[in-house]
């Protein structure tokens, strides 16, 4: 597997690398949490088939054992509804999976519903080869947790300051679209203390069965992904990162390169995958990193930083 991991290196240069509170990436595309991410043989696999990171699911302090089915709906517009409810074996459980980790740049995501649940998660994953965390604060389907946590400026700067007590990794913040303004709480974590941004997390969203006249998700409020939000995330990037200078990485509808670069140009020094597996497969982190390799040479550029931010300038 080494081997084939330093081919994976050598296939990208220095043209697509990335950093970005501290981290280095090989390239700036990166799995979303929610997919695909409890397993460790996965994450070798995303790896191997070209993702520059891999964030995590959210994990608990406990395990959680979700809703029951349906808990995603697929849409026409490539996009979906879901209410998988933070499903997750627990923070034990996670951290002897991924104990092993030797070569994959993870990122932690973790999720609570108090600023007193994360020393203990921290404790258990700090001394593991992780690069950081992504700290779920806007999860819209799940009571006391993600977004009723990050509607509120005071239980988001209490939560950040005690991670931020607990380790030196980086800190993430995932931010959505709730009740408060999305920058406003992006400023309430860059003051806390976090050293980047994540947006956008799944929009609050419900499907209805017309036949049977009842709603489609058992939890009948489920969080929307896919090309549907994209408009809002980059949006959200773009006044994030202009008005802010706080590292952003964008996440929301990705499908395409010319997807991601649009988000890179609002300001995303990265871009997650999420959606975009379901419909076109895990070949769609080689697909859109060639395409945005295509782009820079093509414009002359030497780094993908470079186009980070450049539509601030009209």
């Amino acid at each position: 597997m080494h081997r084939r991991l330093k081919r994976i290196h050598e296939q990208y240069n220095d043209l697509l690398s990335v950093s970005l509170a501290g981290l280095q990436l090989r390239n700036p595309t990166m799995l979303a949490s929610g997919f695909l991410g409890i397993s460790q043989d996965v994450f070798n696999r995303l790896y191997r088939m070209g993702a520059g990171g891999i964030v995590s699911k959210s994990i608990s302090i406990e395990p959680i054992e979700g809703y029951r089915n349906p808990t995603v709906f697929s849409l026409e517009e490539s996009s979906y509804i879901n209410a998988v409810g933070l499903a997750n074996p627990g923070a034990e459980a996670f951290s002897r999976e991924i104990a092993s980790n030797r070569n994959v740049p993870i990122i932690v995501s973790l999720v609570g519903s108090s600023d007193n649940e994360f020393p203990s998660m921290i404790k258990k994953f700090d001394g593991l080869n992780i690069l950081g965390y992504e700290i779920n604060l806007s999860c819209p389907h799940v009571a006391k947790m993600g977004m009723e946590v990050g509607d509120d400026p005071e239980m988001v700067c209490a939560i950040i300051k005690k991670i931020k007590s607990n380790t030196h990794k980086p800190i993430i913040i995932k931010v959505g679209i709730g009740s408060v303004d999305v920058v406003k709480i992006a400023q309430v974590a860059k003051d806390a203390g976090a050293d980047a941004i994540t947006a956008i997390n799944t929009i609050r969203a419900m499907a209805i069965d017309i036949e049977t006249m009842m709603p489609i998700l058992n939890n009948r409020i489920g969080g929307l992904s896919g090309k549907s939000i994209k408009p809002v995330g980059v949006r959200s990037v773009y006044e994030i990162s202009k008005n802010l200078g706080i590292p952003v990485i964008g996440c929301g509808g990705i499908f395409t390169w010319e997807d991601a670069v649009e988000f890179m140009l609002a300001g995303a020094s990265a871009v997650q995958l999420g959606s975009v597996i379901g419909y076109k497969g895990l070949s769609a982190f080689t697909t859109i990193t060639k395409g945005i390799k295509k782009y820079l040479e093509r414009k002359g550029l030497k780094s993908a930083m470079e186009i980070v931010g450049l539509a601030h300038k009209y």
